[in-house]
């Protein structure tokens, strides 16, 4: 089939060179000429791990390409929307701009039959309002909501072969026509028995923030168990385990830890309050704002930890942060909790020297007073103090014994709850975890 991408940030590439792997003709269009140049030289402008292999086979097939020019949509029968909706400045609501704009962008060139599908994550009611204005310039097209449920280092995989399928259309119903033309989309993924469910507009677009609020909970439960933990004197990390055995509760997502960051979770339960009150249900989501305030206490938490980890006091004390990125095998740093504990031991008077193998550029940007080092050996040396932070797996293997002969003072905070605890103490390490005794 033919197929329009309209967005190519980190939603878009990866969607449209997954479309090109199962065979579609795509094109990818943004506004962004050096994101357009950079994907059309398949190279990525993030770090994805898997995407710049995957661009330079499917553009060697011929049936990627990518523009800047929006009147390539035409002749395309399916137009995924696939660009971003921050947070606004200011307010807890998500800015639907780039939607709005995207969508407005494209009317001009749907022809009969052709099916808009939206991909961002949006305040419920959105489909409604941007269905209206498609069957106004072209009554015989047709407007779904697909979201999407991609895990940032595992994109690739996630679009290839997804968990779940879900379409939102305004019937609700399996007949509706653009039904159909998505199965087409999806053939080769449903035939592998991906599950489908097809929906109503409005549970469509509330899938993916119900999702994102259920996990971000989880992962605050853990942290206010992690909390009565160190009061307690208990291990969370083993209270983790065993809760996680029951098969109601599950082991995912129980990783105590500095909290969650990243473009979605915290903008997406933030946006979902915001919606929620505006539809006079805001009574029903309060519970997200301690969700949010427990996540976000996670992070003074760790700079508390590390005054006592150094006796007491920070001034002059040379801290390395090791992570940048809010996770591993990714360089988005977009609310960081490592970032933001870094820039808070920084005004605290310590000395932060961030590492990270693929975030720093983008990190700088960010945060340009802080002090980066590429070099792993280059940031331990002469530290009075490690933070893991973010647990790429180059730092939990890092060696005890070797580590400590880098370092002035062998301390270290393992914000991640990774290590061995036991290794490093025995390596003359003071060790601190979080929720552990």
């Amino acid at each position: 089939m033919r197929i329009s991408v309209v967005g190519c940030g980190y939603l878009g590439a990866v969607h449209a060179a997954c479309m090109a792997k199962l065979g579609h003709e795509v094109v990818g269009i943004d506004v962004d000429e050096r994101k357009i140049a950079e994907l059309s030289a398949a190279s990525a402008p993030f770090y994805e791990p898997g995407l710049e292999e995957l661009l330079r086979d499917v553009q060697e097939t011929g049936r990627l390409s990518f523009t800047t020019d929006m009147s390539a949509a035409a002749g395309s029968e399916v137009h995924f929307v696939c660009v971003g909706t921050p947070q606004k400045k200011g307010e807890n609501g998500a800015d639907l701009t780039f939607v709005d704009a995207a969508t407005a962008a494209l009317l001009p060139y749907l022809q009969p039959g052709n099916v808009v599908v939206g991909k961002s994550t949006v305040p419920v009611g959105t489909a409604a309002r941007l269905e209206a204005l498609v069957l106004d310039r072209e009554p015989e097209a047709h407007l779904v909501w697909n979201p999407e449920f991609l895990r940032e280092g595992h994109a690739v995989a996630d679009t290839l072969r997804p968990d779940r399928l879900v379409y939102g259309v305004a019937s609700g119903s399996e007949d509706h026509a653009a039904v159909t033309i998505l199965d087409e989309v999806y053939a080769s993924t449903l035939s592998t028995g991906t599950p489908r469910l097809v929906t109503d507009h409005p549970t469509a677009e509330l899938v993916k923030t119900a999702a994102n609020s259920f996990l971000a909970t989880k992962i605050s439960f853990i942290n206010a168990m992690a909390e009565v933990c160190e009061a307690a004197g208990a291990d969370v990390t083993r209270l983790a385990d065993a809760i996680g055995m029951d098969d109601r509760i599950g082991r995912k997502f129980l990783h105590a830890g500095i909290g969650f960051g990243g473009g979605c979770l915290p903008k997406d339960i933030r946006a979902f309050m915001a919606r929620a009150g505006e539809l006079g249900a805001d009574q029903a989501l309060t519970f997200l704002r301690e969700v949010d305030a427990i996540n976000m206490r996670r992070r003074t938490r760790v700079v508390e930890l590390t005054r006592e980890l150094c006796g007491g006091g920070l001034l002059g004390k040379k801290i390395t942060v090791l992570g940048a990125a809010f996770k591993p095998n990714s360089d988005d740093v977009r609310d960081s909790p490592a970032l933001s504990i870094a820039a808070q031991l920084q005004l605290q008077g310590a000395v932060v020297t961030v590492t990270d193998p693929k975030a720093l550029s983008n990190a700088a940007k960010r945060f340009p007073e802080l002090q980066y080092e590429p070099d792993l050996d280059a940031a331990l040396a002469n530290s009075d103090a490690l933070l893991l932070l973010t647990e790429w797996q180059e730092y939990r293997d890092m060696d005890p014994y070797a580590t400590r002969m880098a370092v002035t003072t062998p301390r270290i905070l393992d914000g991640r709850n990774v290590l061995d605890a036991g290794k490093w103490r025995a390596a003359g390490w003071t060790y601190r975890g979080l929720g552990r005794p």
